[in-house]
């Protein structure tokens, strides 16, 4: 009676938050201080509150009235160890364990080789693990944790193949889950696949833990399918199994599926959605520029009390953002109560992309002066910003500041951003000079951004040499033969043109295809280069060829000098009229109202032509027309773009 009046106590000291203030208190009122079985539920008692501090107080009160302790008494201090990574204690409490003869009992060695673990002492881990005399299940498991949480998830992997060879009836559910968790981090489809076999083996995928890891691991290894047939076939789901699923979808660029999902969620699951699955939702509108999605979710959002949530405000400013409204984004940033890193960098990033530099630094001042400090992802953004207006002194300023001031070290994503803002500025010798100067190894997107820079510039020497490199570094890219062979056009090479198609066509380099999506009343509606398959496509080409008599009288004039050699004129400027991004453009003003802003996003750069023909679409339609390509954001209206033609 007097333990539960104890356990009664205690408890009501958890909701108050007040563990040690009336823990003596208590203790004398209930508890017989010379029965180890009080003491050992008062350490029980204490781990499972979460109070280790208090819980490790009380062992060392039972040890100090020279109360012998039994084979209950050390797990729970071992956790509590553990829970306060406590390595010091740990040693002191493993060192009891053996003098008294519990140091291989397997609840006790389990818990030693958790608490080495939490603190980082792999080897110590497993000298526990192999002097257990007959392990089970919980001793492999928790063996097998410490090796994945450790970033060695191949040593558990290997450990598993000899728990299965030792006792392959020793493997649970928990376990499994443990080995998944191995596979998400190997990343190897095979691996996971394998490991998939075996739960279907031992009739553990209808454990929803089982089957919530599977979905993630095969997701990690790039495996969707295999992730949504994993889903599909679950016949119990939580919100963890709903979440996960909308997550990767979104993750993985599949965002009308990942809407989908949430749609069904919301319609037939028993589950309630939170604020995880909304920032999910809302990076699936991001990846589509699901504008008007994104819309509704910002309503349930409002409805549930969470716009101040710091994750779900971050995740709305990267969805306004990335649909184009950077003034939505700043509003919904301006009501957040508490702000992380990620909110301000998420600010930052949008303004960058929208080419509103001048905006972007001036958020990067607030952020400072409101004692964030800048990471790497701010600086990545804060560089990018710089680039997209042609910042060379700023960014320059601040690529010197992110390593001197705040004591970051340039990673080849700030490397990427510099050569990037050197490169479109002009200066194409001192960026390659910082590529040669560089402590980390060049990337692909290093090269390929002087690459870029080349073909605006028109220098064929550095093209050849960022080209060659990028050959090197990724061979079945087709972009970068296209850039090159851009560039011997416009320097009307043409053998080398022919050379280059030739080279392709030989070693099977295919040129990725472009495409455009406009979002029209919550459906998004996709184009390809020449796109006839869409059930509207005559009367697309119809208005094209409308607007073509227009664009001539206000002055377009087709830029057709990199289009091939080998046709004639009328067939280059038939070429560039069936640009993805043109008929996605057309096909949004036939079908929204008047006056009312057209939305695109494209897979690959827009390209000049593009860039010049709907400016003038912009003023003879008046509309504003919005662009989002991989690197930015055009926003035409009246005949200019937000980009001032620099991009």
């Amino acid at each position: 009676m007097k333990l539960a009046k104890w356990n009664a106590s205690v408890l009501s000291l958890q909701s108050r938050r007040h563990y040690s203030t009336n823990i003596e208190t208590l203790f004398s009122k209930y508890v017989d201080k010379t029965n180890v079985f009080s003491w050992n539920s008062i350490i029980a008692e204490l781990a499972r509150a979460g109070d280790s501090v208090e819980a490790l107080k009380a062992f060392s009160s039972m040890r100090r009235l020279s109360l012998e302790p039994n084979r209950s008494s050390f797990p729970c201090a071992i956790k509590s160890c553990s829970a306060l990574c406590d390595l010091t204690s740990g040693k002191q409490t493993h060192q009891q364990a053996f003098v008294f003869g519990y140091a291989s009992d397997l609840f006790t060695s389990s818990a030693l080789i958790d608490m080495y673990s939490k603190c980082g002492q792999l080897s110590d881990a497993r000298k526990v693990f192999n002097e257990i005399p007959q392990r089970n299940v919980v001793s492999w498991t928790s063996m097998i944790n410490g090796y994945v949480h450790n970033g060695c998830a191949r040593e558990g992997l290997l450990l598993f193949k000899e728990q299965l060879i030792e006792n392959e009836e020793c493997v649970d559910g928990v376990t499994m889950v443990s080995i998944l968790a191995a596979c998400s981090r190997v990343c190897e489809k095979n691996v996971t696949r394998g490991v998939h076999g075996f739960v279907i083996k031992r009739g553990l995928e209808g454990v929803l833990g089982v089957g919530n890891t599977l979905i993630d691991s095969y997701a990690k290894c790039g495996a969707v399918g295999f992730s949504r047939k994993v889903f599909d076939e679950m016949s119990e789901k939580d919100l963890i199994t709903w979440n996960s699923m909308i997550a990767v979808c979104a993750q993985h660029g599949l965002a009308e599926v990942a809407i989908g999902v949430f749609r069904t969620m919301v319609s037939s699951a028993e589950v309630e959605y939170n604020a995880v699955t909304l920032s999910a939702v809302l990076l699936a509108c991001s990846h589509s520029g699901a504008l008007r999605i994104g819309k509704g979710i910002h309503v349930q959002v409002l409805k549930m009390n969470l716009e101040k949530n710091v994750f779900v405000g971050t995740s709305m400013i990267d969805m306004y953002c990335k649909c184009g409204r950077v003034n939505l984004a700043r509003r919904a940033f301006d009501r957040m109560n508490v702000k992380n890193v990620k909110s301000w960098s998420a600010m930052i990033a949008g303004y960058g992309m929208h080419g509103q530099a001048k905006e972007a630094l001036s958020v990067l001042s607030d952020m400072i002066q409101t004692g964030i400090k800048p990471n790497s992802i701010s600086f990545v953004s804060v560089l990018s910003a710089c680039c997209h207006a042609g910042l060379v002194d700023e960014g320059w300023h601040w690529f010197c500041a992110m390593q001197h001031r705040f004591n970051i070290k340039p990673s080849v994503q700030h490397y990427g951003c510099m050569v990037d803002l050197l490169g479109r500025a002009g200066h194409l010798k001192r960026a390659y000079d910082l590529i040669s100067e560089m402590k980390v190894r060049p990337d692909f997107v290093i090269w390929c951004s002087l690459l870029a820079s080349c073909k605006i510039h028109k220098n064929v020497e550095l093209g050849e040499i960022s080209a060659q490199k990028l050959f090197e570094l990724d061979p079945n890219n087709s972009g970068y033969y296209t850039l090159l062979s851009n560039i011997y056009a416009d320097a009307g090479r043409w053998e080398d043109v022919k050379k280059m198609r030739l080279f392709m066509k030989n070693h099977g380099v295919v040129k990725s295809p472009g495409y455009s999506l406009v979002e029209l009343k919550g459906r998004v509606h996709v184009f390809l280069v020449g796109d006839r398959q869409h059930p509207q496509h005559e009367k697309i080409y119809a208005y094209l060829e409308e607007l073509s008599v227009k664009l001539l009288e206000v002055g377009y004039v087709p830029s057709v000098g990199s289009v091939l050699h080998d046709v004639d004129e009328e067939e280059k400027e038939m070429v560039l009229q069936i640009h993805s991004e043109k008929l996605a453009v057309v096909f949004g003003i036939l079908n929204s109202d008047p006056g009312s802003t057209i939305q695109v996003i494209k897979n690959l750069r827009t390209c000049g032509d593009c860039h010049t023909t709907i400016k003038f679409i912009s003023e003879i339609t008046d509309r504003e027309i919005v662009i989002r390509d991989p690197k930015r954001f055009h926003h035409f209206r009246k005949g200019v773009c937000s980009c001032g033609d620099y991009w």
